[in-house]
């Protein structure tokens, strides 16, 4: 388990900590590394080597430490996050995910749990596990908005939807937040009827199209009424309105 889920440099921020731990029954190692990773129009990473027009990494202006943790069941260590370079730096955004991976324990050539005699070969699978989160930069003033627009509803059923919008990014930073879809009814009841967190689009993706299952309530009626949705960001512990869009159903 990695907190936070991501690590944003802006403004007079220098370093961050990010704490490791260990929630499984043994003990674990980990190697610390950085992947880079383009966003797909439908929010899904594909790996790269070299960034996109307009995509810049960050790996460059970043250190870790320590790089190689080994953890007991129920231990946690600080894994710090610096920046260096930084006069580098051009006015932008910079973005590389920090790879936690799991190095598996290797049994030394010879070591047998039991001598018998293989007539066969015999194939070993070892998973490897990881994960890896954004380590962002941003350098000079943002200028990003965002818009919402292409909205379509695919009802199941009177009570059960599939809401599609497609999210517009202009500017020079990443967008991040959460959608919120409200049903208001033709006498002006409003129910909240979808919800999805931690929603990104990365530079240098101008749109990202979403997909938001709508959930079953009373006095719901997705052949009629419209739909407001709201994109938020967080900024200093409070919700901040980057977006909405309202969708009359037809």
């Amino acid at each position: 388990m990695v907190f936070p889920k991501r690590v944003i440099f802006q403004g007079a921020t220098r370093s961050m900590d990010l704490n490791l731990a260990n929630i499984g029954r043994d003990t674990a190692r980990y190697s610390v590394s950085f992947l880079q990773y383009r966003m797909t129009d439908d929010g899904k990473f594909e790996e790269i080597t070299k960034p996109d027009s307009g995509q810049a990494f960050a790996d460059p202006y970043i250190r870790v430490f320590p790089r190689n943790v080994q953890l007991a069941p129920n231990e946690s260590q600080i894994v710090k996050i610096q920046l260096s370079r930084t006069s580098l730096l051009q006015p932008g955004e910079y973005r590389s995910h920090i790879y936690f991976r799991s190095i598996p324990n290797q049994t030394a050539l010879g070591e047998t749990q039991a001598a018998r005699r293989d007539t066969g070969l015999t194939i070993k699978l070892t998973p490897i596990y990881g994960i890896t989160i954004p380590i962002i930069i941003r350098s000079g003033t943002p200028d990003t908005k965002l818009s919402i627009s292409t909205a379509t509803l695919e009802a199941k059923s009177d009570s059960t939807a599939n809401f599609n919008v497609t999210l517009n990014r202009a500017g020079n930073m990443s967008v991040y937040g959460d959608i919120t879809v409200n049903y208001i009814s033709k006498d002006g009841k409003t129910t909240k009827v979808g919800y999805l967190q931690g929603v990104s689009v990365y530079t240098p993706n101008p749109v990202r199209r979403v997909p938001i299952s709508l959930e079953k309530a009373n006095g719901v009626n997705y052949r009629t009424g419209r739909l407001h949705l709201d994109f938020t960001e967080e900024v200093n512990y409070r919700q901040v309105k980057l977006a909405e869009f309202d969708y009359t159903i037809k």
